[in-house]
């Protein structure tokens, strides 16, 4: 006996599964979900080094909590 397998074509099943994923989460969660899967660009290392590189820990951190103080008025 071969079972016999249907598939569906690719484009049916995003659309059904995002039709899933935007009742069953809504819209902001849904993109959330789906934006963890996406891949960003550039070199993030290359651009740490060049924007904090210069930078001490300690000076890093005092910077990110002035910010914080700043943004929280």
């Amino acid at each position: 006996m071969i079972l016999e397998i249907k598939t569906k074509p690719l484009t049916e099943i995003t659309k059904e599964a995002l039709d899933i994923l935007f009742h069953g989460l809504g819209t902001v969660n849904t993109i959330r979900f789906l934006n963890q899967f996406t891949v960003g660009h550039g070199d993030y290392a290359s651009e740490r080094e060049e924007l904090f590189g210069h930078l001490t820990m300690d000076e890093l951190v005092r910077d990110i909590k002035q910010h914080q103080a700043e943004t929280a008025l």
